[in-house]
């Protein structure tokens, strides 16, 4: 009885403080809202205006500043997972976050070309819905309300979308690398009083090489959660109906 209580104080211990459980909620809030606008963007941009519209103001000039600011603002999603505010991987959160804000910092605003790259609408578009479902899903998750439709959506669009994101960013640092081969931009070459070379084309090139083993990894542990989330809820309700009729 005395390992319930301990296990269960220890669990207790680690719940989120009172005032952290309503930062995550509002963080998480605002990310829905930005996100939502920046989805509206998209739509109102390719859908609603005319082509007068698009010839007057590229979709980047259109989305730039609520790209910038709500796309670097997941940079605090890595300070809550090492501060333990959230349960997230510090290893993976980084990753997936500092890959898009490489794409958004380092390739569409570094070069014209990734701003006008048709990347750049696809990136925007699987971003922008998963990251509504996304936040959605954890502001809700803190109070303990998730709809069966909301963990769904969080555990199967991801299939869809995260290859459509992939090839968007993928598309935009090829955009970018062209105009980088035939401009030395953002490259320091010896001598200098850094005494250190640095190559812009071959830094785009790395980091569009390294989606080859590290993307692979990344979608297959988005499934395996899939399967532990939503496989281990219909063996859940499984178990539960197997008791109810022995137990009739």
């Amino acid at each position: 009885m005395s390992a319930k209580v301990a296990k269960s104080n220890k669990s207790a211990s680690k719940e989120p403080s009172a005032l952290a459980k309503l930062y995550l909620i509002g963080y998480n809030a605002v990310q829905v809202g930005g996100w939502s606008y920046i989805l509206y963007q998209l739509v109102n941009y390719y859908l609603l205006q005319g082509p007068e519209f698009r010839a007057q103001i590229t979709l980047w000039d259109y989305t730039q500043v609520a790209v910038i600011i709500f796309q670097n603002a997941a940079f605090v999603e890595i300070l809550n997972a090492a501060f333990g505010l959230v349960k997230s991987n510090p290893v993976v959160t980084g990753f997936q976050v500092f890959s898009r804000m490489m794409v958004v910092v380092g390739v569409v605003m570094a070069t014209p070309t990734g701003k006008v790259s048709p990347g750049l609408p696809i990136a925007l578009f699987a971003w922008a819905i998963t990251e509504i479902i996304r936040y959605g899903y954890y502001a809700l998750n803190i109070v303990k309300v998730v709809p069966h439709f909301v963990v769904f959506l969080r555990y199967t669009t991801f299939i869809v979308l995260y290859p459509i994101g992939v090839t968007g960013e993928l598309l935009c640092f090829w955009w970018a690398q062209s105009y980088a081969r035939e401009n030395s931009v953002w490259s320091t070459v010896m001598p200098n009083k850094w005494n250190a070379t640095f190559s812009y084309l071959a830094f785009l090139w790395i980091v569009m090489l390294g989606y080859i083993p590290i993307f692979p990894q990344l979608y297959l542990h988005m499934f395996a959660q899939r399967r532990k989330i939503l496989g281990g809820a219909s063996s859940a309700v499984g178990a539960a109906s197997v008791q109810k009729k022995k137990a009739h």
